[in-house]
């Protein structure tokens, strides 16, 4: 199982990745570059995301106890048409960044 999945048109992204990830934050920048199929997040408190790439910000839900973090990609699969089938989704993250493939 991956850590961070597509299901109804929103992105999963697991406790503890979301955590090292996105921290304590409520919203997250994010940015689809369609060449490439890549989905970039960040934490709303990283000042430096927004200045290198055009982002939106989302709020970031939490589903559970565990500390799973949802978030609606639907305008972003609709506006590139992307399959939104339910699906694991390969990803790279550092602190504070997750690069998802869609």
């Amino acid at each position: 199982m991956s850590d961070v999945k597509l299901k109804n048109r929103h992105l999963l992204v697991a406790g503890a990745l979301a955590e090292q990830v996105f921290g304590a934050s409520a919203q997250a920048h994010v940015v689809y570059y369609a060449q490439h199929r890549s989905l970039l997040l960040a934490p709303m408190e990283d000042d430096l995301f927004p200045t290198l790439h055009k982002t939106g910000l989302q709020m970031l839900k939490t589903r559970n106890l565990q500390g799973d973090k949802s978030l609606s990609l639907e305008e972003i699969l609709i506006d590139n048409e992307i399959d939104d089938a339910d699906r694991d989704l390969v990803f790279q993250h550092h602190p504070g960044m997750l690069h998802v493939t869609l």
